[in-house]
């Protein structure tokens, strides 16, 4: 789509230094400060056409409006807060790798490694890398930063599909509200860790059955025909294999105190609902005050589970069975590569540990400074987030090679993904090892490191996208702080489900359903397709050149137009012909009515954006055209009126005007064709504004 500049006027001039002088700011806090490019030098924004009249949107706040002469004026106008921006730009970097860096990377990413084919799964991983984590990473992140606004209103790019930002919301609220419960039993499991013995390793605790074993001999019982032999005092083979390990009845008995089904609530868990309310007081102080407290947590909380699988690592491959453990991990087996499921979940894997469609990354951008040089911040973070799946594989294949070393089995029968992982075969690892409450602390503190920054990371994104919403007039001094305690009382409540005796069922609800590998994938084909064939990619691509002082590589443009959202929705409907109904350790089976409700919570966020489209097409006036016109016309903030005029440092030798009413830029949306805007006349000009 090509571009038209706007015509700069004396008029448009002094309505920027007009506002800039009475500190006129938009409801999201944007500044009127000029931007400069990597010269050093400001640097004009021509403004796009969405339809053949180039028109040009204007957004503000304020009561009391006139209209003269097509445009917007206001007698008074309130001040309004600056947008916070980052104190430096590694608060940045850490908070990006806070958030994307999380419990995927260490539970998920190693599993599905040696699943499909040891090292041969990094070729297709490394491929979607490039042509879609990294395009969509990067496209979200210079979005906000462009459009200086959180995840609603940063697609004021393209105000038809303001959808987008509802759904992400949607997905980022569900994700913030059942991910924290795995910090939840992250603390549970640390204070546990302080005792000589712990708890899950010995079978004479009151949770334990009479099927509890200690210690299992199964390399004794390889032949079958030994079935009936005794191998450990009294017990046969037949019991053996008919025994539960201490830490699954643990997890199961203790912490879940687990249920019939989703439909058996049960009596709640106290001591479980204490930790869950500890993690979300932590939550909300990291939270409460913005980025430029959330800017200086990250550099602990993210740094610092580094250290811990340093040295799980060190402590890890001098364990017996550590060398087998790591080359099943790496071990290529190159037949996988014919495998259409092992493309899925690289694909699935990538989007969910870049944590791309949930809105955070964008709120996240909207705090860096306009010229911040985000494409490079954009490989950086991939090549972190990435190199740490891969660091992780190698802590816990020398952990689960010495598990199996211990047990005399093979290590496909100890290795487990996601929570399985953590709280059942990483715990049973460690009660083997000589200080075991000294490694089972370290464990689980860097499991509650890695998921508390991504939640308050996840709720900052949410907050930011709500406060955006409101507008200035409603500025209230402590407007975050109880805007934060709202989020987390509302999470609270209805995290008081998932700590009942039902409580894992409702949890795997809202994992295999609200954030969902199907839901991520449908809201990045749409903002592929919204930016790059709504917007424009060579239009966004020219904007991104005047925040970073160059353009990117092209094939970012192709990827955002074509190779992405095909990856997007080829991935997205092979989920969908595959769908399997939910189940709980491929034992118990949801009900129809589980099912209804998962649906529910998935197609709340992807129902989203049709009808937000319909919705705002439909009251929209005009003639099909004229509609889709004005609806796909962007609508600017004040910091890209800045980039109007060609010559900014005339403003200085301009004098503000006299009239007592003051010019801001108005909350409702106004549309200017380039042709109405010079038909105004001189006398309506001149009593706007000093021409």
């Amino acid at each position: 789509m090509e571009k038209q500049p706007l015509p700069a006027s004396s008029c448009s001039l002094d309505l920027l230094e007009e506002a800039k002088k009475n500190h006129h700011l938009l409801p999201n806090g944007d500044s009127g400060y000029v931007p400069e490019a990597s010269n050093g030098n400001p640097v004009p924004l021509a403004t796009g056409s969405s339809g053949d009249d180039g028109g040009v949107v204007v957004v503000g706040a304020g009561p009391g409006t006139t209209k003269r002469g097509g445009i917007f004026v206001e007698g008074s106008a309130p001040a309004y807060q600056e947008r916070e921006t980052w104190t430096r730009q590694m608060d940045f970097i850490m908070s990006c790798v806070g958030f994307a860096v999380g419990l995927g990377n260490v539970w998920r990413f190693p599993y599905l490694c040696y699943k499909n084919g040891g090292g041969v799964f990094l070729i297709p991983y490394l491929l979607i890398v490039f042509v879609g984590g990294i395009p969509v990473f990067f496209l979200e992140i210079a979005l906000g930063q462009f459009m200086k606004a959180g995840s609603i209103n940063v697609w004021n790019i393209a105000p038809l599909f303001k959808g987008l930002g509802y759904a992400s919301m949607v997905i980022v609220f569900f994700c913030n509200t059942y991910y924290i419960m795995v910090l939840a039993w992250g603390l549970y499991y640390l204070v546990k860790s302080f005792n000589t013995v712990l708890p899950w390793s010995t079978c004479d605790n009151e949770w334990n059955t009479p099927s509890c074993l200690e210690i299992f001999s199964h390399q004794d019982c390889k032949n079958s025909s030994y079935i009936n032999t005794t191998v450990i005092g009294n017990l046969t083979c037949a019991d053996l294999a008919a025994g539960r390990s201490p830490i699954i009845e643990f997890w199961e008995n203790k912490v879940l105190n687990i249920s019939s089904g989703l439909g058996d609530a049960g009596r709640i868990n106290w001591e479980l609902l204490l930790c869950l309310m500890a993690v979300w007081v932590m939550v909300y102080f990291c939270v409460w005050k913005g980025v430029k407290s959330t800017g200086k947590i990250v550099y602990f909380t993210a740094t610092f589970p580094y250290v811990v699988l340093i040295i799980l690592l060190v402590r890890g491959v001098t364990l017996p069975g550590a060398y087998d453990g790591i080359m099943y991990y790496i071990k290529p087996d190159w037949s996988k590569l014919e495998e259409a499921q092992v493309w899925i979940d690289a694909g699935t894997q990538i989007f969910f540990s870049y944590a791309i469609g949930l809105g955070a990354l964008t709120a996240l951008g909207s705090y860096n400074r306009f010229n911040n040089d985000c494409y490079k911040d954009a490989f950086v973070l991939a090549l972190i987030n990435s190199g740490t799946s891969f660091f992780a594989g190698f802590v816990v294949f020398s952990i689960l090679g010495f598990m199996a070393a211990e047990q005399g089995v093979d290590i496909s029968q100890v290795a487990e993904s996601g929570p399985g992982l953590a709280f059942i075969a990483y715990p049973k690892a460690v009660s083997l090892m000589p200080v075991a409450p000294l490694w089972a602390a370290l464990f689980f503190f860097m499991l509650l490191l890695l998921g508390l920054d991504s939640q308050f990371v996840g709720v900052e994104g949410f907050v930011t996208g709500i406060l955006d919403l409101c507008p200035g007039k409603y500025y209230h001094r402590y407007k975050r702080e109880i805007a934060v305690a709202i989020c987390c009382l509302l999470c609270f409540v209805i995290d008081i489900s998932m700590v009942t005796q039902g409580g894992m069922y409702v949890f795997q609800l809202f994992d295999y359903y609200s954030a969902s590998g199907m839901t991520l994938l449908w809201q990045a084909f749409w903002e592929c397709v919204v930016v790059a064939w709504v917007y424009g990619a060579d239009r966004f691509m020219d904007d991104i050149a005047r925040m970073i002082g160059y353009r990117p590589f092209p094939w970012i443009k192709w990827c955002w137009s074509f190779i992405t959202p095909c990856v997007c929705m080829g991935i997205f409907l092979f989920h969908l012909v595959n769908y399997k109904p939910l189940t709980y350790n491929n034992v118990y089976v949801y009900p129809w009515w589980g099912e209804v409700i998962g649906w529910c919570l998935a197609l709340s966020s992807m129902f989203c954006i049709p009808v937000s489209v319909l919705y705002k097409f439909f009251r929209a006036k005009g003639t099909f055209k004229e509609r889709w016109v004005n609806l796909t016309t962007p609508v600017w903030g004040q910091h890209h009126l800045e980039y109007m005029a060609p010559d900014i440092n005339s403003l200085n030798s301009m004098s503000p005007g006299t009239n007592d009413n003051k010019v801001i830029i108005f909350e409702s949306v106004i549309l200017l064709t380039s042709s109405e805007l010079n038909s105004v006349s001189d006398e309506a000009c001149s009593s706007m504004f000093t021409c």
